[in-house]
């Protein structure tokens, strides 16, 4: 056996080296698949991008202490929650925070905000940077501009006066194509073991790309802290509301107290003493009302606190310095190596191939 594998191994060798020896001499040939391949690969890297990613990282406090923290932080690692057991169950866990990025609720939110780039002097709007700014491709206009024909001809009046207007559950296909843009820019990583988060976002301009990071940070922030004390703050406004209602009926009774006690000041008659008890009985019972609702008020204002939840941002976003995206030297040689490719199956199979077609269609 091992005989036979000796054997058969120098063969494979040779084999290949044959192979190689057939593309290599048709020179001629491999020179231009090389030469097409790399004025296609210029052509390709003069039309992209550079690209620039910043990146902010941060981490939510932690809910648990001891032995039950320790638990919650090894299920963590296998992607389980055990914190929905402890109280209440909290839809917002950091799972999910992909998600919420992604949603076009929350990335219409990001249209209006202020960005200036590099070497620019006035700032524009994240909507318009997205929309002027960032090219496409030659190859694509064909398609772009039959698309824009299309949409003229079938799209009425209405959605053409409606352009600048946006509707969270009804965006014209401009608008979702900026919300797609901005979903493709944003990427949201969580270590189930730490709960770490690490937002990047990639732009053509290296500020701009830092200004988003820093406002989706931000955003997601307010997002999850604005779920997780919702319920706290209907309780606090609830609270606030029978507050105010108990200090108008305490202020109403203190008023019928007075205004009898002054009406009455030298009336000594029993049912009068008897009646200034009841009112005064009464002023006691609205104040003991409006205490325990103002009580009340604080603990609620206590729970919207305790529910906020705080995070540590361990890595402030930072301007990038140098392009995250593949480089166009890299590009070019990437083609190079295709032409190569291409030019090795033509030799070895495609030609042959064609060959064979265009003989079987002459007979």
């Amino acid at each position: 056996m091992e005989e036979n594998n000796k054997t058969q191994h120098p063969s494979r060798e040779f084999d290949l080296i044959e192979l190689a020896k057939k593309v290599l001499a048709e020179k001629k040939l491999l020179f231009r698949f090389i030469v097409v391949f790399t004025l296609i690969g210029v052509i390709y890297a003069l039309n992209q991008q550079k690209r620039y990613t910043s990146v902010v990282t941060m981490a939510p406090e932690v809910s648990g202490m001891g032995m039950s923290g320790s638990l919650s932080d090894i299920a963590g690692m296998v992607g389980l929650n055990l914190d929905a057991n402890n109280g209440g169950v909290d839809a917002i866990y950091p799972e999910i925070y992909p998600e919420v990025l992604a949603s076009s609720s929350f990335l219409i939110k990001l249209f209006p905000i202020q960005v200036r780039q590099k070497n620019d002097t006035e700032s524009k709007t994240y909507y318009n940077h997205l929309k002027y700014d960032t090219k496409s491709p030659f190859w694509t206009y064909p398609g772009y501009l039959l698309g824009e024909f299309i949409r003229k001809i079938t799209s009425s009046n209405d959605t053409q006066e409606r352009n600048d207007t946006i509707i969270p559950t009804y965006l014209t296909k401009e608008q979702d194509a900026i919300c797609g843009m901005i979903r493709r820019s944003i990427d949201c990583q969580i270590n189930k073991g730490t709960n770490v988060i690490t937002i990047s976002v990639e732009d053509i301009d290296p500020i701009v790309a830092t200004t988003i990071a820093d406002t989706v940070q931000k955003r997601l922030q307010d997002y999850i802290t604005l779920y997780r004390t919702q319920k706290a703050r209907i309780d606090q406004k609830y609270a606030e509301k029978l507050n105010k209602i108990a200090e108008k009926e305490y202020q109403k009774a203190q008023l019928a107290y007075a205004s009898y006690a002054d009406s009455h000041i030298k009336n000594v008659l029993t049912m009068y003493q008897t009646q200034l008890e009841a009112l005064e009985n009464n002023v006691e019972m609205k104040y003991k009302t409006f205490s325990q609702t103002a009580a009340q008020v604080e603990q609620a204002k206590a729970k919207v606190q305790e529910r906020t939840p705080a995070f540590t941002v361990i890595q402030e976003p930072c301007v990038p310095l140098r392009a995250s995206s593949t480089p166009r030297s890299m590009m070019v040689l990437g083609f190079i190596i295709l032409g190569i490719l291409v030019d090795s199956l033509w030799v070895l199979y495609l030609r042959d191939v064609a060959k064979s077609i265009l003989f079987k269609k002459k007979k």
